[in-house]
């Protein structure tokens, strides 16, 4: 079973986040939904968390992870080195998420809101769930 990302669809860091897991997931292990879909919604929904949430989520193995050990999990299945990443998993939840909430309060700030989506190949459309 794949691992699901849901990403903020109106984020420029965001969704350049998913085009670099896609362009390091060589085995297309990860689909991708955003957070504001109708897909997106009902995960939220069905993992309980918040459905107002802008955050970073991965759906995999029935479970449902955010911000920091959402995107550590993340890394196990990326090429290269970044898979190196993911031991920093070891350190405590509050410590890699106030990192991660400094990034996330600054996103739009830092990196700017988006009106349109960039229309991906063929193949990474595929990778897209809605």
């Amino acid at each position: 079973m794949k691992g699901i990302v849901l990403f903020d669809g109106e984020c420029h860091f965001c969704d350049k986040s998913v085009l670099f897991i896609i362009k390091r997931d060589p085995k297309a292990y990860y689909n991708f939904a955003s957070l504001q879909s109708e897909l997106g919604q009902g995960l939220l929904k069905k993992y309980n968390l918040k459905t107002n949430m802008e955050s970073f989520v991965l759906i995999e193995h029935n479970k449902a992870y955010e911000k920091s050990t959402a995107a550590l999990r993340v890394t196990k299945n990326l090429s290269w080195g970044w898979k190196f990443l993911y031991p920093l998993i070891l350190v405590p939840i509050p410590l890699r998420n106030w990192a991660y909430e400094i990034i996330a309060k600054n996103r739009y700030k830092w990196f700017g809101k988006k009106d349109q989506c960039v229309i991906p190949s063929p193949e990474v459309r595929e990778r897209f769930l809605e």
